[in-house]
């Protein structure tokens, strides 16, 4: 039977720190098989990791200096409400992460997420209303999302 799973190219030779940092941070996620792979005796080794991250299979791999990650590949992380939209942002920008518009942010791995709250898919519903026109241009403001002032762009206050 056929799968999918993505496949990352770590650039920096992170790619069994990045999937236990998710691990250990991101629900529903775990560290598989780690593999090291050398061609040879004097061969850069190569290390190949399985991992989940929030149910979703990944293949990472140590692909050396000269590729990097760019938002390109993100993951949307759904979260519930402020308190866990503020809680992925602090751990997914620190340490040499990085906020960004609407959301958006990397990784101290160069991975990027869009931490969005369920309320933020509710409060849009399909843009068509002018009170799902105001959320979306709330947001389109917004780095980190600020449930509440989705709300009021919402409600019109």
């Amino acid at each position: 039977m056929a799968s999918v799973r993505t496949h990352l190219w770590f650039g920096n030779d992170k790619a069994v720190e990045a999937a236990t940092f998710y691990a250990e941070h991101i629900p529903d996620s775990s560290v598989g098989r780690v593999i090291t792979a050398r061609t040879d005796p004097d061969s850069r080794v190569a290390d190949v990791v399985e991992f989940t991250v929030a149910g979703h299979d990944v293949v990472g791999l140590n692909a050396g200096p000269e590729l990097h990650l760019d938002e390109a590949f993100s993951f949307y992380l759904r979260v519930d409400g402020q308190e866990e939209v503020d809680h992925y942002w602090e751990i997914l920008t620190a340490d040499g992460g990085e906020p960004g518009p609407c959301g958006w942010c990397k990784d101290k791995f160069g991975v990027s997420w869009q931490v969005i709250p369920r309320e933020l898919e509710d409060l849009s519903g399909d843009y068509s209303t002018a009170a799902n026109q105001r959320v979306c241009r709330a947001m389109l403001t917004m780095g980190k999302i600020d449930v509440a002032a989705l709300q009021a762009a919402h409600d019109g206050t």
